[in-house]
């Protein structure tokens, strides 16, 4: 296990939760494993763990960026993470409507659908 690989794996639990992280490992196999390393290290323990903006900024570029590419199946996951990263639904409303200008309205539109589903999931939750 590479330093990378470890500060990944604890971004990667402070933002997505031990729960998240704890099903993904359990579901890892041979086949993905080349892949979970990738992203650990990558995106969470290269992207994520630098410091240079907020984690609540970076939430708010993330599910922007997956809802302009249509890149919709992480939504949800992101959107119970800002649980974690500090960003308010007034923020992740804010980097949708960016979507709704820059990148098309259905976008936008279905984000917002699953944004809604997820925010009243996590109530219901609590």
């Amino acid at each position: 296990m590479t330093s990378r690989y470890a500060s990944g794996m604890s971004v990667r639990r402070s933002v997505l939760g031990d729960s998240h992280v704890d099903r993904a490992e359990a579901a890892k196999t041979d086949f993905d494993l080349p892949f979970q390393a990738l992203i650990t290290e990558g995106a969470w323990g290269t992207v994520w763990a630098d410091d240079s903006i907020s984690r609540r900024e970076r939430s708010m570029l993330t599910l922007a960026l997956l809802a302009a590419t249509g890149n919709f199946e992480e939504i949800p996951m992101h959107i119970r993470a800002t649980a974690n990263t500090g960003a308010t639904k007034n923020d992740v409303m804010q980097a949708l409507l960016h979507v709704a200008i820059y990148a098309g309205v259905p976008k936008a539109n279905h984000a917002i659908k699953l944004a809604k589903q997820t925010y009243a999931e996590m109530e219901e939750n609590r």
